[in-house]
């Protein structure tokens, strides 16, 4: 079925209004590979990661787990196959972690951090640490690893442009590269902010396709002598990463594989750059990390932790309004249920739950909220765990 003509001219104001305005324990175990110390004084956080392509699902129930039916009205049409939409599963590339330089073994994820979804590991970090990556593209076109915030040289920038060096910054497919990023006390947190911050890293070749693609992960620095031995902030219980993700499959670099692949018969698709057209539409999937209409797991707590928020959005035109039903956060300095986030925002919201029970976490932004940008979290009755303890 169509979208409501509504919903289109929603979702087109959310275009020209952006236009005109830009004129368990949550912790990792401590890394193996981590030297002991860095030009900072600090440790050397190592990280193996490649990017892979993947069989990616936004919704693997098949059902509409914020209302807990079947897909119906625009849902229907954003998450099922159809004469304009390919549906919820796609290929994709994404950054995934490997517990070695042979990139044989993926690292896995424990449970505290299921709810990452589809976007790249934590890497982490304290003021005077170096981030020391080992890149490998398992993918089809040139990638890289673009951080903000860090310091580093042109050859770990990530980025390729007309900067007068004449370099090639992407990784060629079955390539490796690695990258150096100190962590000075800039890329910190500012005075008058909590102890830790949140970064992004993404592939910055060709940008909108790099991103589109899957290509973007967190990275969280936490201030000098605030920092477990993992990196992780001493007075945090709980840590979670959401990224609000507007994925345009269509500026993705697999969109005509994917309409190959599950464009049902006798459909309408087609590779098209026109927003106003439905095909367009359809395809743009509205996530919270890679999931959408509730599908994102693991965003659980326990009444009366300590839980840091770790906010983000991508790089389409993208206005977000990250909102927790029965519970209130701390976010820029005001208390608040509600957190605005621009293209490439990045902000941290700290809860103390004390209210148990399940609950939504949705974008605000009407269009995004119809199209499926919503999950839950669920805060439990047992006894909040205590930041300092072993782990």
């Amino acid at each position: 079925m169509a979208p409501s003509p509504r919903l289109l001219s929603c979702l087109a104001f959310c275009v020209s209004a952006l236009t005109i305005a830009s004129a368990g324990c949550s912790r990792q175990p401590v890394d193996a590979a981590a030297q002991t110390s860095s030009a900072g004084g600090g440790r050397i956080r190592t990280y193996y990661i490649a990017a892979d392509e993947v069989v990616w699902d936004f919704a693997p129930t098949n059902q509409n787990q914020a209302t807990g039916k079947a897909f119906e009205g625009d849902a229907l049409f954003f998450a099922m196959p159809g004469p304009m939409s390919l549906g919820h599963v796609f290929k994709k590339t994404l950054y995934r972690e490997y517990t070695d330089e042979t990139f044989k073994t993926l690292k896995p994820r424990t449970d505290a951090w299921a709810h990452l979804g589809m976007i790249g590991p934590v890497v982490r970090a304290e003021v005077g640490d170096t981030i020391h990556i080992v890149f490998k593209n398992n993918g089809h076109h040139p990638f890289t690893l673009h951080p903000h915030g860090v310091f580093y040289k042109k050859d770990s920038e990530g980025a390729e442009y007309n900067d007068g060096t004449g370099n090639k910054q992407g990784v060629p497919p079955g390539g490796t590269h690695v990258y150096d990023w100190p962590v000075p006390e800039r890329a910190g947190p500012a005075h008058g902010e909590g102890s830790s911050i949140v970064w992004m890293y993404h592939s910055h070749i060709e940008e909108e396709k790099d991103v589109n693609s899957g290509l973007v992960g967190p990275l969280l620095v936490t201030a000098k002598g605030q920092a477990n031995p993992d990196g992780s902030p001493k007075d945090v219980d709980r840590e979670i990463v959401a990224g609000f993700l507007e994925v345009d499959e269509n500026l993705s670099w697999h969109i005509e594989e994917n309409i190959a692949s599950y464009a049902p018969k006798g459909s309408k698709i087609k590779k098209t750059d026109n927003f106003a057209d439905p095909v367009y539409v359809a395809n743009l999937k509205e996530t919270i990390n890679g999931f959408f209409y509730g599908h994102t797991p693991g965003f659980t707590m326990r009444k009366g932790e300590r839980v840091r928020w770790y906010l983000f959005a991508t790089t389409n035109f993208e206005i977000h309004s990250p909102h927790w039903h029965g519970n209130t956060v701390v976010a820029r300095h005001m208390r608040t249920d509600v957190a605005p986030l621009l293209p490439m925002d990045m902000v941290v919201a700290d809860m103390v739950p004390d209210n148990a029970g399940t609950w939504l976490f949705h974008c605000h932004t009407g269009p995004h909220l119809r199209a499926g940008m919503i999950s839950k979290y669920t805060v439990t009755e047992g006894a909040a765990t205590t930041a300092a303890a072993p782990h």
